[in-house]
């Protein structure tokens, strides 16, 4: 009997990458990461949850590569990594050559319609 592995596309970086994005809360997070380090009570700030709550989003964060955290003394600031984000970029632009292409084959047969102007009629 074969068994399939249920965790299998976790060890799929990019799987892990688009399963942290999947989230609202995550994206949010990673947006207030863009001005820089932050620590967990400054990330919870604009969210009505607690400080757990947002490490519980750090942590899946982290597993993507998404978040990487150091300390600081007692602080355990997080900082938005770019590399997972460079390869998401990097799978949907072979899916925007696929459309860039689809659309430029659209145009080229719109060009061979007639210009059906149609004038008022009164």
């Amino acid at each position: 009997m074969t068994t399939i592995a249920i965790d299998a596309p976790a060890r799929d970086p990019l799987s892990l990458v688009f399963a942290a994005l999947a989230d609202p809360t995550r994206r949010a997070i990673l947006a207030r990461l863009t001005g820089g380090p932050k620590t967990v009570g400054e990330l919870a700030e604009p969210f009505d949850m607690s400080g757990p709550a947002v490490s519980k989003h750090l942590r899946v964060l982290e597993r993507a590569g998404l978040v990487s955290r150091s300390r600081i003394a007692q602080a355990r600031p997080a900082r938005l990594e770019a590399a997972p984000l460079q390869r998401v970029a990097d799978w949907a632009e072979e899916f925007r050559q696929f459309w860039d292409q689809r659309f430029d084959r659209l145009d080229d047969y719109l060009a061979t319609m007639p210009d059906e102007t149609h004038e008022d009629e009164r």
